[in-house]
């Protein structure tokens, strides 16, 4: 069998593969019980937080350290909207995916004229003086005590519309990655310099990305203020909720459509049985597991399926 020929049979059974699993998590909430659906919608909040970090940083390169400021944003708009302003939930959620797109478009003109490591720690900046603004802002956000939402029992509401975003994410990545914006801004990731002595607009494109990507991780933080009915910064705005979807993503494999995709259940599948297993430990082997990607799996899984030819080497996979 020639090479074309495998290669089409392993996007078959990729695409397979991801069809059965979509199928799955759709009916969770039909056969699944109450844990079950919040590990997965929990999970598909992690996916949703690691394709959106991934429009921005996996494709063109810019590393941002402070993805979680979106999430954040997108929570606290939420809550301020339904507690302060008496809004219905659905539309407050649009709304806080909104301002965390206005919030990518503001931050986003001046972080991404840096650029490497300038960058990255300049996005943590920014997630840290946005969390202790909001902690400050105790008339508005409740402080450091957090921001009671009005209780709802909207456990299956909150997962499909989670279901939806994170979905939604992935659709928005494969649509880039098949038009000619995708290649310019691999371009960016490969060679900034060259890409705008080619004549692509490199400004333009990066604040776009920065701006969608944002959009998607409010969107999530919304859902999530939404369905637990209390938010405060620590949770919100954590680091590690930054982390996670860089590891996710980097499991998968960055720049890619699906990567983040497979990288989200692996890492929440491990991360949740290293908890059932190792209550006082699952932290630190987490943190293990992070460091063994990053050295061991720089291509993620997307690039082992490609060597072994299962999958053709293609940026829409």
């Amino acid at each position: 069998m020639n090479s074309r020929a495998t290669g089409t049979r392993g996007v078959r059974i990729y695409t397979g593969v991801i069809g059965a699993v979509t199928m799955a998590i759709a009916l969770v909430p039909v056969f699944g019980s109450n844990y079950t659906k919040t590990f997965v919608m929990q999970a598909l909040m992690s996916c949703a937080l690691a394709a959106s970090w991934n429009l921005i940083s996996g494709f063109t390169g810019y590393v941002s350290f402070g993805h979680s400021a979106f999430f954040g944003i997108g929570a606290y708009a939420t809550g301020i909207a339904i507690v302060r302003g008496g809004m219905p939930a659905p539309i407050a959620i649009v709304v806080a995916g909104l301002a965390a797109a206005s919030a990518g478009l503001l931050f986003g003109y001046p972080a991404l004229r840096l650029r490497g490591p300038y960058f990255a720690v300049g996005m943590l900046g920014v997630a840290e003086a946005i969390r202790v603004g909001v902690t400050v802002a105790e008339p508005l956000t409740g402080g450091g005590k957090g921001l009671v939402l009005i209780p709802e029992d909207v456990l299956t509401v909150a997962y499909y519309a989670m279901f939806a975003v994170a979905t939604a994410t992935v659709l928005v990545t494969y649509r880039v990655a098949t038009l000619p914006v995708g290649l310019r801004l691999l371009a960016i990731r490969e060679d900034e310099v060259a890409a705008e002595l080619n004549g692509i607009q490199t400004t333009r494109l990066k604040i776009g990305a920065f701006a969608v990507s944002a959009l998607f991780a409010g969107l999530a933080g919304g859902i999530y203020a939404w369905q637990m009915s209390y938010i405060d910064p620590g949770t919100v705005f954590a680091g590690s909720l930054t982390v996670r979807a860089i590891a996710m993503t980097m499991l998968g494999g960055q720049g890619t459509v699906f990567g983040p995709v497979l990288g989200s259940v692996l890492l929440s599948g491990i991360s949740e049985a290293l908890w059932a297993k190792f209550p006082f430990l699952h932290t630190a082997l987490s943190g293990v597991l992070i460091i063994a990607i990053v050295l061991f799996l720089p291509g993620g899984i997307t690039q082992i399926l490609q060597d072994r030819g299962w999958i053709p080497r293609s940026r829409r996979l």
